[in-house]
């Protein structure tokens, strides 16, 4: 972890409002984590908010540059919601790599129910590399 990222909303172990996760390449290239929300993370309905669910999904696809040794800011990202999340439903994160032209890096993410493997949201995005 970069000293800088201790305070990350989505992965800071120092944040102690933020989610904590942590991230990893698996030998497939995929980034994962996993996460609970818990009541703390909810809008309506008992339902984790949308913000939440964009922010890991982001983070997770960030962190596949970060530990690949790529900094890189996210350009632009768009979100399918395809289910809602109920707060206490463990989920896994997925990012992935695309393809990269130039300093462009293009990847795509998925949130999955832990129980039943169900597409909760996904995401494609574009990330621009910095030196």
């Amino acid at each position: 972890m970069r000293p800088d990222a201790n305070r990350c909303f989505v992965c800071g172990p120092g944040n102690p409002i933020g989610l904590r996760l942590r991230f990893h390449i698996d030998d497939q290239d995929v980034c994962r984590s996993e996460f609970t929300p818990g009541p703390d993370h909810g809008g309506y309905d008992q339902l984790t908010h949308g913000g939440i669910v964009f922010s890991a999904l982001d983070d997770v696809m960030a962190n596949w540059m970060f530990l690949k040794g790529i900094r890189a800011h996210t350009a632009r990202c768009e979100i399918r919601y395809r289910q809602p999340l109920v707060i206490g439903t463990r989920v896994l994160l997925e990012g992935r790599l695309v393809k990269q032209k130039g300093k462009v890096a293009f990847l795509e993410g998925r949130m999955l129910k832990a129980d039943d493997g169900s597409l909760v949201a996904e995401t494609e995005a574009s990330f621009m590399i910095v030196a």
